[in-house]
């Protein structure tokens, strides 16, 4: 803020003070030379004489809002604002090294039990958010595969049953003689380790030859499926690079909406459909200068999507996306095109409420 504007806001607050504490007299010389001195408005003093004392006060301290909001337009940049929320998005070293340290006490009693193995790492890798790089403040699950012998494939298909949601079980009963006051459960193909910092969620899964895993699906009696976690997380590699950083981004970014509007998607989808939004978008490559046109961008192509499929990475399998979410998706389209039309109008706080309506206040109001 220049200095002269420093001056005039000094000189309105002093004015205010003095009017609240009934010292009237005093209170208009600091509010003309407030005015006359540093406004140089030419006939301003005798459209504001006029006015009743708090109305010319109240009517100088909107041209002070207007003024600071010009003022903050020309240091603030869509690149910045952008920066800090992603910069905001990231996890600290601190709860990085928390999701190490959680995987290797979620995985060391398995190995011991199946491997004989007393390492943390060895037979697992992070897969999902973790693999892919997409992780985020504040943080969340911790997913990581299993490997287990394939005797232990052998030994489960001998019996009766569902055999998928008696070997979920198996591996729960040996994290619970290590954690036996966790409240360790199955959940789906994975079995879920509450700790303090983060869940971790335990894929228990058998290597295929061709790489791919069979993990388990204990619904409708219970089956294997085939997931292909490199070529996922390839696919997020590849059109990341491709895009100087904005297919990871972007994933953040919708995480952010997902969980600040309880948007009914799942993130794995925002993954599948930002490969093949920036595979195409005419923008990729450019700076964050550029994140609020591609934000509004996916938001109208994602709407676009509604009661479409999406495809897994390696295995191809079909996901409905269904319509559960697609309202929210509209209002949120319709926010982005409004902030990006302010901050092309120079209005960076009007942007900024916007923004904040997507995102919650980690995206700065003004930075």
């Amino acid at each position: 803020m220049s200095s002269r504007l420093w001056s005039l806001a000094f000189g309105l607050r002093i004015t205010f003070s003095m009017y609240s504490s009934g010292v009237a007299p005093v209170a208009a010389t600091f509010f003309w030379r407030s005015t006359d001195a540093l406004l140089g408005t030419p006939g301003l003093r005798p459209a504001l004489v006029r006015l009743p004392p708090l109305a010319m006060l109240d009517f100088l301290m909107h041209v002070l809002i207007v003024f600071q909001s010009q003022t903050v337009s020309t240091s603030m940049s869509v690149s910045e604002r952008f920066r800090i929320f992603l910069e905001r998005l990231t996890l600290t070293d601190i709860q990085m090294q928390n999701g190490r340290d959680r995987r290797e006490s979620a995985i060391k009693p398995l190995n011991l039990y199946y491997w004989a193995s007393s390492s943390g790492t060895a037979n697992s890798i992070f897969i999902g958010s973790w693999a892919k790089r997409t992780r985020m403040r504040p943080p969340r699950d911790v997913d990581v595969l299993f490997q287990l012998p394939y005797s232990v494939y052998e030994q489960y298909q001998r019996r009766e049953g569902n055999k998928q949601s008696q070997l979920l079980q198996e591996i729960r009963g040996v994290l619970l003689k290590s954690y036996p006051y966790t409240a360790i459960r199955g959940d789906g193909p994975a079995v879920v380790v509450p700790f303090s910092s983060y869940n971790v969620e335990v894929i228990p899964a058998f290597k295929l030859e061709d790489g791919k895993y069979w993990v388990c699906i204990t619904a409708g009696g219970g089956s294997y499926k085939a997931a292909d976690y490199e070529a996922e997380r390839v696919a997020i590699s590849s059109s990341t690079t491709r895009s100087n950083g904005n297919t990871r981004e972007l994933v953040k970014m919708m995480k952010r909406w997902q969980t600040h509007c309880a948007v009914p998607i799942k993130s794995f989808w925002f993954e599948i459909l930002a490969v093949d939004f920036i595979n195409s978008w005419e923008h990729a490559g450019k700076s964050r200068t550029w994140y609020d046109w591609m934000v509004r961008d996916f938001l109208v192509y994602l709407v676009g999507k509604e009661n479409s499929y999406v495809f897994a990475p390696g295995t191809w399998e079909a996901m409905s996306l269904g319509s559960a979410w697609t309202s929210k998706a509209r209002t949120a389209r319709d926010r982005a095109i409004n902030a990006c039309e302010h901050e092309a109008g120079s209005r960076p706080i009007s942007a900024g409420e916007e923004w904040q309506k997507i995102f919650g206040t980690d995206i700065p109001l003004i930075p």
